[in-house]
């Protein structure tokens, strides 16, 4: 094709993506979209699987790295900024599809702003209207053409109010783990098979870095204290993290901890690991789907706590959990995550094995319920909103 015929069939889409999750969905996405539309240019906030998929990054995806109400408070007049600028350039650039991917705080304003300029907009990953702030479904309606649901427990809300939904499943129940999965990932990362193994995941933004660095390396050392043949494994998003991380470690004392840091491949260290100690978030169902058992916990400011536990609608965070409907992993929150009990509740995970083997069934149940041909669902969708926006492809 000529370059003057692949300009004329040339469309561009405006994504951002705010977080490592974010940015692995959105790459599924690109990848889709170009499979039915190949010139597709897309562009906005991109991390590296995005830019790797071919997205032009107008700003990294570490931009809106940052997590909780008060955190936000002191970057607020920089974020609003980018939200400005952002938007003036989407509507300069004429995008007739905007495609926000999570990231609510900062996705749905820019997405009412693109909509009453007249670009079709679609959100992708709903908010957890089914966890707190259920009010929420009204403005997203207000916001988005069209959600984008991982879940099959959350059209039903949005279609009550009235507001476009399609489910999409989630892309990590396609490469769930099988059988043999934890011996071929040891032997990979060159672990012997019958050597403790802990996955930590201290979280993706360089904020929960901030909170959770010291936490995790520190139940490691107490892990390690009275588990020396114990080996422990962090996969970490970005540079940033790393960097945050590695100076935690050098700043107490802990180098000498056997630790293997990996860039990314965190499924490869759930999927090795006995036991894992994952920050709440995405990270938990992507432990469960490696069938890897393991412990939530998480930190935020006081203020943040504060506010939400006022307004949480089920008794649970973690993931799976939410999909379970009861407690089947245990959550250290708050003032509850601290290294005394991280590191019990992990050893006693590993030593109760009837209660991994009871983890690892359930999880494998949540792969077949969450299984779905993410990326082509969510391309069709994409692609009706450029037809409505008088796009042909």
């Amino acid at each position: 094709m000529s370059d003057a015929a692949r300009h004329e069939n040339s469309v561009t889409i405006g994504i951002v993506a705010g977080e490592a999750s974010g940015d692995a969905l959105a790459a599924t996405l690109i990848h889709a979209v170009r499979e039915r539309v190949p010139y597709a240019r897309f562009v906005g906030i991109a991390g590296p699987r995005m830019e790797a998929a071919g997205c032009e990054a107008w700003h990294p995806l570490e931009a809106l790295s940052v997590r909780g109400f008060s955190e936000v408070v002191g970057r607020l007049p920089e974020l609003m900024a980018i939200r400005r600028a952002l938007g003036r350039r989407l509507i300069a650039e004429r995008v007739p599809v905007f495609v926000g991917v999570d990231a609510p705080d900062f996705n749905l304003g820019l997405e009412r702003r693109l909509k009453r300029a007249g670009v079709r907009t679609v959100h992708f990953v709903s908010p957890s209207v089914w966890a707190w702030r259920r009010e929420r479904v009204a403005k997203i309606g207000r916001a988005a053409d069209r959600m984008l649901a991982l879940f099959p427990f959350e059209p039903p809300i949005y279609e009550a109010a009235g507001v476009p939904v399609t489910f999409v499943g989630h892309p990590l129940a396609q490469d769930a783990a099988t059988f043999g999965a934890r011996r071929e990932a040891r032997e990979q990362l060159k672990l012997g098979i019958a050597q403790p193994v802990f996955a930590l995941l201290p979280g993706s933004r360089a904020s929960e870095l901030d909170l959770h660095g010291d936490l995790v390396l520190q139940t490691a050392a107490a892990i390690h204290a009275t588990r020396p043949d114990a080996r422990f494994l962090v996969p970490l998003a970005t540079r940033p993290t790393r960097e945050r991380f590695e100076a935690a470690l050098y700043r107490l004392g802990l180098e000498t901890l056997p630790l293997t840091l990996l860039y990314g491949h965190a499924t490869d260290a759930l999927r090795a690991a006995d036991v894992g100690i994952v920050a709440s978030g995405t990270a938990t169902l992507e432990a469960a789907l490696a069938g890897c058992p393991h412990v939530i916990f998480y930190r935020v400011s006081a203020l943040t706590a504060a506010i939400v536990r006022r307004r949480l609608l089920l008794p649970w965070v973690g993931l799976p959990n939410v999909l379970a409907g009861k407690f089947v992993v245990p959550e250290l929150l708050q003032e509850n995550a601290t290294v005394e009990n991280l590191a019990q509740a992990a050893q006693n995970l590993y030593d109760d094995t009837v209660t991994r083997r009871r983890q690892e069934a359930l999880f494998a149940s949540f792969a077949q319920w969450l299984h779905a041909d993410t990326g082509a669902l969510a391309a069709a969708a994409v692609a009706e909103e450029l037809h409505a926006a008088g796009v042909q492809c």
